[in-house]
């Protein structure tokens, strides 16, 4: 019996979606593929329906690349109402608590310190963390509550943006992988002495991925052509931008292929310098600009570790 054919059409490419308000992140990627009409889509980082901003989403092979934009820091822009705690930590959720006090901004200022670099963290209970193979919001919803472990997560930079009133604050933050803007309005407010909920979110960034280089499925919707769509992908290489490139010949690309490792001539790789003791260099090998495998390199060997089928 012959091998039965995939459905849809065999593009490849990274879609950077500005997320709508109110708009799952499954919802989102079955949307973008069936616009697209791809035989294969998926996700790096789950974001709130009630969240807007970047998305991006892998068609095809570089759906082999996920896991390095999932790693990737984000940046955030989101609003903290301060007196009034949620069951889902933003304003979709049920009040749970009331507070009388509001911070002053020199409170708020002088406690940022606290929040900022690897930090523990408790994730909502409505988040989408696995308990005994299940979802936390699946288990939260059916009214049972939640018991999460506390884990480390890092934030990088915490600034104030605006304060609107003395109800809300707007902060912009960059965090690592794991980090949840829910809990870090939840934490600071209990260090502030209040209650405090998420009223908007934005995710302005995701590693190489910038908001203002986004679409909306509105915007793809409204392309009658395949190839208009087609031209709103950011080529796999955009997501391996902060990898040194090896370029190799054609020969080494088909041992690379066949998961050979392939010998290349110094210089070695573009970017790879001053690499420490014992750490072996993850490079892309690239033909011609096109991209063959992530590869870890050691002296002149590239070793694949993820191969494109392009």
């Amino acid at each position: 019996m012959g091998r039965r054919r995939k459905k849809g059409r065999p593009i490849s490419g990274w879609l950077v979606l500005d997320k709508t308000y109110d708009l799952g992140s499954t919802e989102a990627v079955s949307k973008a593929k069936w616009l697209f009409q791809a035989q294969k889509a998926g996700h790096a980082g789950t974001l709130d329906p009630l969240a807007t901003g970047v998305l991006p989403i892998a068609f095809g092979e570089a759906t082999k690349t996920v896991p390095y934009i999932m790693d990737a820091e984000k940046c955030y822009r989101f609003t903290a109402q301060w007196g009034v705690a949620t069951t889902t930590d933003d304003a979709e959720g049920e009040v749970i608590a009331r507070s009388d006090q509001r911070p002053a901004l020199k409170n708020i200022e002088a406690v940022l310190g606290r929040f900022i670099g690897e930090i523990d963290q408790v994730p909502p209970q409505f988040s989408a963390v696995k308990v005994g193979g299940e979802r936390a919001y699946d288990i939260a919803r059916d009214g049972e509550e939640v018991k999460l472990e506390s884990r480390k997560i890092s934030v990088h930079e915490l600034t104030i943006v605006d304060t609107p009133s003395a109800d809300e604050t707007v902060f912009e933050a960059v965090t690592g992988k794991g980090a949840y803007v829910r809990a870090l309005v939840r934490d600071m407010a209990h260090a502030l002495g209040t209650e405090g909920h998420v009223t908007s979110l934005r995710r302005l960034a995701v590693g190489p991925f910038r908001a203002e280089d986004g679409v909306t499925l509105e915007a793809l919707q409204a392309l009658t052509l395949a190839e208009d769509r087609d031209a709103a992908l950011t080529p796999i290489t955009g997501a391996l931008s902060h990898l040194p490139q090896a370029s190799i010949d054609g020969p080494q690309a088909d041992k690379l292929r066949r998961g050979q490792p392939a010998i290349i001539a110094p210089p070695v790789a573009k970017g790879v310098r001053g690499e420490a003791v014992g750490v072996i260099p993850t490079v892309l090998a690239v033909l011609y600009d096109e991209p063959v495998a992530i590869c870890e390199l050691d002296g002149l060997k590239l070793k694949p570790a993820r191969v494109f089928n392009l």
